[in-house]
């Protein structure tokens, strides 16, 4: 495992989690992490984790936690910290958290699940009701790239699909999810988990919306306001 590559941060950091897709590395942060910043001097942290196929689960999970252990090395707070993540790494924002809780470090402030690909089995109602009117997503794209990632590892692995996670002891949770994605329910599921293992949870549904619609921001006003609530929300949790 090798340090990650980026910046280090300072107070008020962000530490998002880009997305877990099996080929494509994107150069920067994606546009939920360019907007989700919670103060003038925060600062981003993009872990360039191992992707699948050539580097399947848990290689992911693995780089993402070196990462926030190197952030801590660096002398920066727990709790100057919110980790972040859209679509898969909205899923890691959790996962990521319990192999660190796991690992004995300390906790960050926050963690923002934007559309999390949170049940890698696909069983929410939503993957039969949503699919083919997401037009972000659908079950057989996701299933493809699910086997890609797993490799041989069950999908009901709890690092692998977070709905199955034991999250007791986590930060707070923002989760945001769009009503027409195929991961709806999925999500509504992670949100029941965490709040029955008592993390202070909370679940944003955005009506109308699409998978990861916080792409638009800057020209569709659902995604500004999902955005702007979700930096209010890292504010509401860091020192």
């Amino acid at each position: 495992m090798g340090h990650p590559a980026g910046p280090s941060a300072g107070p008020g950091a962000a530490l998002p989690a880009r997305r877990r897709l099996p080929r494509g590395r994107p150069p920067g942060l994606s546009r939920p992490g360019r907007h989700l910043r919670p103060g003038p001097g925060a600062r981003a942290l993009v872990p360039d984790y191992r992707l699948a196929p050539e580097a399947p689960f848990p290689a992911a999970i693995l780089d993402s936690v070196t990462a926030y252990r190197w952030l801590l090395d660096q002398g920066v707070d727990a709790r100057d910290v919110v980790v972040a993540g859209d679509s898969a790494g909205g899923a890691m924002a959790v996962s990521v958290l319990v192999a660190a809780r796991n690992e004995g470090l300390p906790m960050p402030a926050a963690s923002i699940a934007f559309s999390p690909w949170g049940n890698l089995e696909h069983t929410g109602a939503s993957m039969t009701t949503r699919d083919g009117i997401d037009p972000s997503a659908n079950r057989e794209g996701l299933e493809r790239a699910a086997a890609a990632f797993l490799a041989s590892t069950p999908p009901s692995h709890p690092l692998a699909s977070p709905v199955f996670a034991d999250t007791r002891g986590l930060p707070p949770v923002l989760i945001q999810i769009g009503e027409r994605e195929v991961m709806l329910s999925d999500a509504v599921r992670l949100a029941a988990r965490l709040a029955e293992d008592a993390v202070a949870t909370r679940l944003d549904v955005a009506p109308g919306m699409a998978h990861v619609w916080h792409l638009f921001a800057g020209r569709l006003p659902a995604a500004d306001k999902a955005l702007a609530d979700a930096v209010a929300f890292a504010r509401e949790h860091l020192r």
